[in-house]
């Protein structure tokens, strides 16, 4: 199964309005350059470094979202980083995947939350219970742009990129 990166957003603070970009940085430990996670801020800051670094959602859940609640919903009024197409994201959660160059961890979904129903002015958390997307961590940097592969990397490829296996591979939080 491989997918594609279809759109880039960030927002260097908290509550700010995303803007979307075509090309960005991911940087490991961090997330993605100049986004309030990776600048240590975010609505969300207090939450485990590993399971706030980056979120993605899928392009087909947000034109769900849209439909189920008859908002002209943007892709980044979710306040996800990526939006992806062609895989079912929550498949990643508990393994490694690639976005371009960079590798990344599936940490756990990314349910909704009334915070998100706030800044929108839309009623989201129902319509996203199953649809919000995944959290995940980034193990090695890299340059993404738009259009470029997501796919899931084995254990071995993984370790042959210099990320932790076996007893010291990340833990997944199951949501």
């Amino acid at each position: 199964m491989t997918g594609t990166l279809a759109e880039i957003w960030l927002t260097p603070e908290a509550a700010a309005p995303m803007q979307r970009v075509t090309d960005a940085q991911l940087v490991a430990g961090a997330g993605l350059l100049g986004d309030r996670y990776a600048n240590g801020g975010g609505t969300w800051a207090h939450y485990p470094i590993l399971e706030k670094q980056l979120t993605l959602i899928d392009a087909d859940d947000v034109a769900a979202l849209g439909r189920e609640t008859g908002a002209d919903l943007a892709p980044g009024a979710t306040r996800r980083n990526l939006v992806t197409t062609g895989l079912a994201l929550p498949e990643l959660v508990g393994g490694w995947f690639a976005v371009g160059e960079a590798l990344l961890f599936g940490m756990k979904r990314c349910p909704p939350c009334t915070h998100l129903e706030r800044l929108t002015g839309v009623r989201l958390v129902k319509a996203m219970a199953h649809r919000g997307g995944i959290n995940a961590a980034v193990y090695v940097s890299a340059a993404i742009r738009e259009g470029d592969a997501v796919w899931p990397v084995s254990d071995d490829e993984a370790a042959g990129r210099g990320v932790p296996t076996g007893a010291d591979r990340p833990v997944p939080r199951m949501v």
